[in-house]
């Protein structure tokens, strides 16, 4: 049954449409996000030396607790929710970190951070609803930029793959296979319209996963090993462990992902006309953080808002945070289904870095795009942009750099993204807000 009319016109994000729309609607937002939620798993999997059967789970673990914070964050339960048409899965902020904690300590210093990170989390929301002065435009678009290209170095070791040439360069086979998979998308996105363009993605995935098959770079034989139906495990990669290292790096990408899904939630609010105010902003960023937090004891990783799926909802003007429930229930659906992720994780690796090089560049495009919007005229921006880049891709131009510091110090400054996001918000301070520049602007 329909909302009322009037309330629809104020709320409209409660509306409710009929369930056959509903499901195709939701069903199109979870092919829109779907590439960008299962890499973060497959990246820290590859980085901890899982097997492929391990990097199922996680993938399983991934979709499955995405599914229920997408429930959580549309529908909302008294304290936990922004009620809004929001997608949420796994954040990228968090891979550059955790890949760096997986590749020498593995899995469970990540969960143990990710436990105290996201209880803090959910004390501070209502603290950060209030202070998001800190994160203007041109602290989050710099951040964004420096997590596309703190990944695209990921990409390139996927097509590479693990046997490289001992002068480091990659098997033209793979390379040829990664370069048709990127060509597959870019063709799809300009000559397809609506649905079919928004799965450019998946559809590169799927013809270059069948073409390395065919050409003996890839086999499904393990795809039949395992049940078809199992409800993701719990503890399944043993008890978290609390490294003081580790903790405060989570700590600081979770000030990260507070920062996207503050920025998602007040855009979405925006685009379908619902004021977001700090009380629902606290409860959205709640739910973000404890769907964080259980991601710890389901073998998951952080969440945070997709920004793509905003994007979505301008492009459709599909309002109704119940269509995006619908959507949450399919990743619910799917995250007890592992035989998924076991096709997902036969997928060659050249293939995932040919369209790693589209979905990491895109991150980049977002930052720069964010960056757009500020402002570098009588001010220091201009300074802070290219001191917060710089740092970031230290870890990247110099992987040994911080080699000589204590462990915990490595841990934080290791990941470009945790390096980028301290000196962009001090940095920050420093200029636009304890001593503003003369057109006081720290857009």
């Amino acid at each position: 049954m329909n909302d009322r009319p009037d309330a629809v016109a104020a709320h409209p994000e409660n509306q409710r449409l009929p369930a056959g729309r509903s499901l195709a609607y939701g069903l199109q937002h979870i092919l829109t996000m779907y590439g960008g939620l299962i890499a973060p798993p497959i990246i820290v999997g590859g980085a901890a030396g899982l097997t492929d059967a391990d990097v199922a789970l996680l993938i399983s673990a991934s979709i499955f607790l995405s599914g229920l914070a997408t429930v959580l964050q549309s529908l909302g339960v008294p304290y936990f929710g922004a009620k809004l048409p929001i997608v949420q899965g796994i954040s990228f902020a968090a891979v550059p970190t955790m890949a760096t904690i997986a590749s020498t300590e593995g899995l469970r210093p990540i969960f143990g951070a990710m436990l105290v990170a996201g209880i803090v989390g959910v004390g501070v929301a209502p603290l950060f609803a209030r202070v998001i002065v800190l994160f203007p435009p041109v602290v989050t678009g710099s951040i964004i930029t420096v997590i596309g290209l703190s990944l695209l170095p990921v990409a390139v070791d996927w097509i590479v793959g693990d046997d490289p040439h001992p002068d480091g360069s990659g098997s033209p086979r793979d390379i040829a296979l990664a370069g048709l998979t990127v060509a597959v998308i870019v063709v799809a996105s300009r000559l397809f319209r609506g649905v079919l363009a928004r799965l450019a993605v998946l559809l590169g995935l799927v013809v270059g996963t069948l073409v390395a098959v065919a050409v003996g770079a890839g086999t499904f034989a393990a795809v039949g090993d395992g049940p078809l139906i199992a409800a993701p495990p719990l503890l399944h990669f043993g008890a978290p462990t609390f490294e003081l290292g580790a903790i405060v790096a989570m700590l600081i990408v979770m000030v990260v992902i507070l920062t996207e899904t503050t920025a998602d939630l007040l855009a979405v609010g925006e685009i379908i006309g619902t004021p977001v105010d700090s009380r629902r902003l606290a409860d959205g960023l709640r739910a973000d953080m404890a769907s964080s937090t259980v991601a710890a004891v389901v073998g998951s990783f952080p969440c945070s808002a997709f920004g793509q799926n905003v994007g979505l909802v301008a492009l459709t003007r599909v309002s109704s945070r119940y269509v995006v429930a619908w959507g949450g229930g399919i990743l619910v659906l799917l995250g007890v289904l592992p035989v998924v992720g076991r096709v997902v994780a036969a997928i060659p690796l050249p293939v995932l870095g040919g369209a790693g090089i589209v979905l990491f560049g895109s991150l980049v495009s977002a930052g720069i795009k964010t960056l757009g919007s500020v402002r570098f005229d009588a001010n220091l921006n201009l300074v802070l942009v290219a001191v917060t880049v710089g740092v970031g891709m230290v870890p990247i131009a110099a992987p040994g750099f911080w080699g000589r510091f204590p462990s915990g110090v490595q841990v934080v400054l290791n990941s470009g993204i945790s390096a980028a996001a301290l000196v962009a918000v001090t940095l920050n301070i420093f200029f636009n807000i304890w001593r503003r520049t003369p057109e006081r602007t720290a857009r």
